[in-house]
């Protein structure tokens, strides 16, 4: 079955695209953004959904991205800040991780989110006063993140070489077979 290396969750700002694509290089692997995936299908962007078809729209995309993706992606996957509200894909993610594979949680402060917030206009749901709206999702999304991540790394300062090296610990702990007896 071929499963991804890691699947990376969290907030909008909190680095998923960057870290993705830095681990995937990292560890010699293809990256994936299933926000890209929907953008694929679909052929509008993630914007233009939100704005012609409306949210529901795109998370029934976004859930047979995920559901896809899963199932067929051996890199390092990114979904997207939304994308664990969905039942059925907390399932899947859950079903992941009781095979052994590692979710992350990029956490990220409401600081350094609005730091790299200023000036975007590419994030339908923070439309407005990005930071407010970013405040209730992460109000909302927060346990949803905490529930299905079997690792949190915080993004905040750290650079992504950091972040990548602390997710390499955990991909490596995570795929250390138990020692048997043959093998002393």
């Amino acid at each position: 079955m071929v499963r991804p290396v890691a699947v990376l969750v969290g907030p909008p700002a909190s680095g998923k695209s960057t870290v993705m694509r830095h681990l995937s290089r990292r560890l010699g692997v293809d990256g994936r953004d299933t926000d890209a995936d929907v953008e694929a299908a679909s052929g509008v962007t993630v914007a233009a959904i939100f704005a012609d078809q409306g949210e529901s729209a795109f998370r029934a995309l976004e859930r047979d991205a995920v559901a896809a993706a899963l199932e067929s992606h051996p890199g390092v996957l990114s979904l997207g800040g939304g994308a664990v509200l969905d039942p059925a894909t907390r399932e899947r993610l859950a079903a992941y991780a009781a095979e052994g594979g590692v979710v992350v949680f990029l956490d990220v402060s409401r600081l350094h989110a609005a730091r790299r917030l200023r000036g975007d206009r590419s994030r339908p749901l923070l439309a407005g006063d990005a930071v407010a709206r970013w405040d209730e999702l992460m109000t909302a999304r927060r346990p949803v993140y905490e529930e299905v991540a079997t690792v949190r790394v915080r993004t905040d300062a750290a650079g992504p070489g950091h972040v990548v090296e602390e997710i390499v610990r955990h991909i490596e702990r995570a795929h250390v077979s138990p020692r048997t007896e043959e093998d002393v």
